[in-house]
């Protein structure tokens, strides 16, 4: 008996929850019109676009969201900030003050604080500089590519992988991997320079990013583009994602050449210094040269010539093991 009456008593308080989730939701969308969006209402899947200025808009995001079972009581949302604008230190102090207003409101309503944060981020950045009017080196050009209304609203594949695993949020008591540098390629102006570190937690990926930002010359770059794969053992599945940071369809590219070599647990970052010369396809294969080049010099996978040499051999990649 003790037993049924504590399934029923969860079985009340999941419906608690989803009456708050859905009072909630009704009230953003009555707030916000048009702004809030329904993306899959079955898998609790929600975004609202925001600008600075109703009237005359400089700046724009969409705030992305899944409400998981247990919000707002024991988890907060998992979120996904898609901005062209939205770059290295802007991009981690956003997401900073959004976690940290979760956890001054543990376990109440943090949707409408989290909206209006953002807000007041696109209010104080509009007013800081024009983006159109950006320093040397950070010029958006259209080889960037802005990011128009309906492409800000990403695939939300990467969002619901971190729902499921829940390792989202994963905590900073884990330990800073060694950080790896590779070697740079120039070409009409631009540089590009890859790093690398052996991660297998979410928190161990911006440990690593959050160092890296440390550096005034990594910091400067017009994007750092980074993806990463972390082997879940227990689930026998993939956690990962990546970042464009501006340099649209760059993150994507990367993680696929991840994929392709079928590399774990590890971190890649491909740094670009903008040279004021537009570059085209070619951008795409400095950035996947550079990631491949510091993966075969940390022993991740075999480089072009010994894979020739393999001949029939697989072609299946070494894992480095980690320490």
């Amino acid at each position: 008996m003790a037993n049924i009456n504590v399934e029923n008593a969860e079985d009340l308080q999941s419906q608690d929850t989803l009456s708050f989730q859905i009072e909630e939701v009704e009230a953003l969308s009555s707030i916000y019109g048009d702004e809030w969006c329904v993306i899959d209402e079955a898998a609790r899947i929600f975004c609202i676009k925001i600008t600075d200025d109703i009237d005359h808009p400089k700046l724009k995001a969409c705030l992305q969201i899944i409400l998981p079972p247990d919000y707002p009581s024991t988890a907060p949302p998992v979120y996904q900030i898609n901005a062209a604008w939205l770059r290295g230190l802007d991009r981690m102090a956003l997401s900073n003050s959004l976690e940290e207003l979760y956890v001054e409101n543990a376990g109440e309503s943090i949707l409408y604080l989290w909206v209006e944060k953002v807000r007041e981020f696109l209010l104080e950045k509009a007013r800081c500089k024009d983006i159109t009017e950006q320093p040397e080196g950070q010029i958006m050009t259209a080889e960037e590519g802005v990011v128009e209304d309906d492409d800000e609203i990403a695939d939300c594949q990467a969002l619901k992988q971190n729902a499921q695993n829940k390792q989202f949020f994963d905590n900073y008591s884990c330990e800073l991997p060694s950080i790896k540098h590779g070697g740079t390629i120039t070409d009409r102006r631009s540089t590009f320079q890859s790093h690398l570190a052996p991660v297998v937690t979410p928190g161990q990926v911006r440990m690593v990013l959050d160092k890296l930002y440390e550096n005034k010359k990594i910091a400067s770059a017009t994007h750092n583009i980074y993806a990463y794969r972390i082997y879940c053992e227990d689930k026998q599945s993939f956690l990962q994602d990546c970042e464009d940071d501006g340099e649209t369809a760059a993150g994507g590219r990367l993680l696929h050449l991840l994929q392709i070599l079928d590399v774990r647990n590890v971190l890649v970052v491909v740094s670009r210094w903008y040279g004021g010369i537009q570059l085209g396809p070619d951008r795409f294969k400095h950035i996947n040269n550079s990631a491949r080049n510091v993966l075969v010099q940390e022993g991740y996978t075999f480089s072009l010539d010994e894979a020739s040499k393999a001949g029939g051999k697989s072609k299946k990649s070494k894992s480095k093991k980690i320490k």
